[in-house]
């Protein structure tokens, strides 16, 4: 079987990697093999790459993005989920306008010298909502330049069978002498199909944790209490339903912040935060995936990630692309479903 070549950028600890991939088991079922190999995987963060490193038989580079360079046709793909903490709707001191946080120059400048026939760049949603659209519209329209023609939507990890409520914004760019076009994934969980939603307790295996240091303290549980109304806290997750959104900083988690929390017991007021592996299930990384740094690396990798099985659902449709058999109905089938995308309403 040929393999399609495959560049990632901004590889972190290798969630999209593994979902190009395929050839993983979570939740019981077993998601085939990709017909990708993966030529080149780069990330800045040394201890990302040392847990890439410990999943994947390829290796991956400690590079910074800036340095490298590339032939012309070195790969068919090009994927990376470019930092997005300066565009987070949540995040209080964000500078979008530096330089340093508009990283989709670089990742354009990479696609610019490779020419790959199919890009797929990852963002937080707030990248299209920040100023108006001002830099969802730089990045579509620096994309556009190079020869592509770009789809843009937000997905909802929760819609793909992975326990929580996560939406992130896809864009992916076709090179436009590529006689087709690119249709988002169908949902495979939700209220209108036949399969509900995965829950958080499908995830959890037991409430009660392997070690205390899990648990908030009483003075922490306190303290919430006595904040003030219009304030997140105390958001104990229901089992019944998927999680919240999983962060980066979960090592730091408050219970007095819109960080999701466990609820142990009601009636002593035991409040926990999640294990690194419990945050990896969530993420739908499966449990064969090691994490061999420290707890405080694990929740920061596992929070920046992108779910690995979201990305499997998404790299199938590129292999459509790329073996030209595009269903040209798969996108007429999902508008029903998935809200449209806010994005179309930009100026």
């Amino acid at each position: 079987m040929n393999l399609f070549r495959a560049v990632s950028l901004f590889c972190g600890c290798g969630g999209s990697d593994l979902g190009i991939l395929g050839g993983f088991s979570y939740l019981g079922k077993k998601y085939n093999k990709n017909p990708f190999s993966i030529v080149h995987a780069s990330d800045i963060n040394e201890k990302a790459i040392f847990t890439y490193n410990n999943n994947f038989a390829h290796k991956a580079e400690t590079r910074d993005v800036s340095t490298l360079e590339f032939d012309k046709g070195f790969a068919d793909v090009v994927i990376g989920g470019f930092p997005c903490q300066a565009f987070s709707t949540v995040n209080p001191t964000k500078k979008p306008g530096d330089a340093s946080n508009q990283l989709f120059w670089q990742m354009a400048k990479v696609i610019g010298d490779i020419g790959p026939k199919v890009f797929v760049a990852e963002n937080v949603k707030g990248f299209y909502r920040l100023a108006g659209g001002k830099y969802f519209n730089l990045a579509r329209n620096e994309f556009s330049s190079l020869g592509y023609k770009i789809y843009s939507r937000l997905l909802n990890s929760a819609d793909y069978g992975i326990p929580q409520l996560r939406e992130r914004l896809f864009i992916v760019g076709l090179r436009k002498d590529i006689a087709s076009d690119f249709c988002f994934p169908n949902p495979t969980n939700g209220l209108l199909l036949k399969r509900p939603r995965v829950t958080l307790g499908q995830v959890i295996k037991s409430l009660v944790p392997d070690h205390p240091k899990y648990y908030f303290s009483k003075r922490a549980v306190e303290g919430a209490k006595r904040a003030k109304p219009n304030m997140k806290r105390l958001l104990a997750q229901d089992l019944n339903s998927p999680c919240l959104t999983i962060t980066s900083h979960l090592a730091k988690v408050s219970i007095n912040s819109r960080d999701p929390v466990l609820l142990v017991d009601h009636g002593r007021e035991l409040y926990r935060r999640f294990t690194p592996r419990e945050a990896a299930r969530i993420q739908s990384f499966p449990d064969s995936f090691k994490f061999p740094g420290s707890e405080a690396d694990s929740y920061r990798q596992i929070g920046n990630a992108i779910p690995p099985l979201l990305f499997w659902h998404i790299s199938q449709q590129i292999v459509s692309v790329l073996i030209g058999k595009v269903s040209k109905t798969a996108q007429k089938n999902q508008v029903d479903y998935i809200e449209q995308d806010l994005i179309e309403s930009l100026p």
